[in-house]
């Protein structure tokens, strides 16, 4: 393999905003923010979702009904 042409593989730092819970992990990943962890700086990604704050992994479903649209279905199938 030639040298130089490989991303470098480290130790990252993900932020679930959501969840207020940070992971780290290794990652080719490349960003400005910076995260001091019990001692040690990681460079930090901020997520929106996560397996912490995900519907799917928590179990928490939220419906948002723009509009009645989830009322009008419900009554409309409702009916069958």
């Amino acid at each position: 393999m030639r040298d130089g042409i490989h991303p470098e593989y480290r130790p990252v730092a993900f932020k679930d905003s959501g969840a207020d819970h940070v992971f780290v992990i290794r990652s080719t990943v490349k960003t400005k923010d910076k995260i001091s962890i019990d001692g040690t700086e990681y460079p930090l990604v901020n997520l929106d979702t996560s397996s912490m704050s995900h519907p799917f992994y928590t179990g928490k479903q939220k419906i948002v009904d723009t509009g009645g649209r989830v009322g009008k279905f419900k009554a409309r199938y409702a009916r069958k």
